[in-house]
């Protein structure tokens, strides 16, 4: 571990992961190496090896990150309302996830190799984000919607976010080859994709 203070090294931690996350919305995963993010940074490539060992668990605390983010806005629909419809609560989590545009490309483009090529402790440090995100949700179908089966609602929702990404962004080249293949498929927002899961789910008891 590199000298100084924890708060120079979470600093430089997230120095490193934002330049991560800067490359990944115009560069695709397999593209980015760590010598592309030391230039985004302050600080030399042997340097980043202080701090992530490989890119992939960089990718990974962006993800964590992201999870963090996401929980603590969820987390707040909770606290700050006393009840919420469906609809309301589905709007809420779709607007959420639409500012988690990079949450829901990491879950559909790379979540494994990201898994697969971090270190344990790494690997445990994201799951609990994810688990705060688990915990989140339930949170508020436990307390909106009291009627409705919980873990079902987690069950479904939870692994549907992974498909979310290519059902709402696509390239040109995407888009012309579905033409070319005469697909009658029509691209929707991650908002509307959302709304509509949510608001199905909670139909259901």
């Amino acid at each position: 571990m590199p000298k100084g203070s924890p708060e120079l090294t979470a600093s430089r931690r997230e120095e490193i992961v934002n330049a991560c996350e800067k490359l990944y919305k115009t560069m695709s995963f397999k593209d980015i190496t760590l010598k592309e993010i030391s230039v985004e940074t302050s600080f030399s490539r042997p340097s980043i090896y202080n701090y992530f060992q490989t890119k992939e668990e960089i990718f990974l605390a962006l993800m964590q990150r992201e999870y963090e983010l996401w929980a603590a806005e969820v987390n707040a629909l909770a606290r700050e309302n006393k009840k919420m419809s469906a609809k309301k609560f589905a709007a809420a989590i779709a607007r959420s996830l639409e500012k988690r545009e990079q949450l829901l490309k990491l879950l559909a483009m790379n979540h494994y190799d990201m898994e697969e090529h971090s270190r344990p402790e790494r690997l445990t440090e994201f799951k609990v984000a994810y688990g705060a995100s688990l915990d989140a949700v339930r949170a508020c179908i436990d307390k909106f919607f009291p009627h409705i089966n919980r873990e079902r609602f987690i069950f479904v929702f939870f692994p549907f976010l992974f498909g979310v990404y290519p059902y709402s962004v696509a390239t040109e080249k995407q888009l012309n080859a579905m033409e070319e293949a005469d697909i009658d498929f029509t691209m929707h927002s991650i908002y509307e994709i959302v709304y509509r899961c949510v608001v199905q789910l909670l139909s259901k008891k």
